[in-house]
């Protein structure tokens, strides 16, 4: 993983970040401090970007490829819609990261750290500034919210759709139908050898008295 410093003139944006919805959050005069508290963050498959258990004051925003976030060895979700934040609850609180978030392809983030952001603008200096950045946590927590009740939502309703179908299974009536009994072969007993040559012997007598 390599990390550069953000080189750009004050009062001109980089044209690769002007779509970046974090950043269309604050007003021109607030972007230079916002930039020269970031870095480019390039990251190869595998790269471990954020440490479960670890403390990072930092905010994350995808600028190209895709991040897995993982807990506990397994993985989560998968973000890999450009402009999306991640790691931004270390704005709200200094907690330890609650998860890991991993470069699942070649990725390349922009990093804000907000620790450094509030040496140079300090909150109570800045409260327009913050309520902005509060704002824009806000919404992203909403829209997060959001998805994970339309996701749980939809398996409340395939679980209710399994249960109806399980009970249908279990209530239907088991059709038994009885099997024909075979009917059985009497197999007749064959002559021994001797009393087959004497039904030859029989049958040729016979024959011959036919014949005068």
């Amino acid at each position: 993983m390599k990390e550069f410093a953000i080189i750009h003139e004050n009062g001109n944006v980089p044209d690769t970040l002007r779509s970046v919805p974090f950043l269309g959050s604050f007003a021109e005069d607030e972007l230079d401090d916002v930039l020269n508290s970031s870095s480019y963050v390039q990251c190869e498959p595998g790269d471990i970007i954020i440490e479960e258990g670890a403390q990072d004051s930092r905010i994350y925003i995808l600028l190209s490829g895709s991040v897995s976030v993982i807990k506990g060895g397994k993985t989560l979700a998968v973000i890999s819609r450009a402009g999306e934040v991640f790691g931004e609850l270390a704005v709200v609180n200094q907690d330890r990261r609650s998860a890991s978030v991993a470069a699942a392809t070649k990725a390349v983030c922009l990093a804000v750290d907000q620790k450094f952001l509030q040496d140079i603008k300090p909150r109570d200096e800045n409260p327009s500034f913050y309520a902005a950045l509060y704002e824009f946590i806000a919404r992203v927590t909403a829209g997060r919210l959001e998805a994970t009740s339309r996701r749980l939502s939809q398996v409340e309703i395939e679980l209710r759709e399994l249960k109806a179908s399980m009970a249908q299974t279990e209530a239907a009536p088991v059709v038994v139908t009885p099997k024909k009994p075979r009917a059985k072969t009497v197999s007749r007993p064959r002559p021994t050898s001797k009393a087959a040559s004497k039904v030859r012997r029989s049958a040729k007598a016979g024959g011959l008295k036919a014949r005068r």
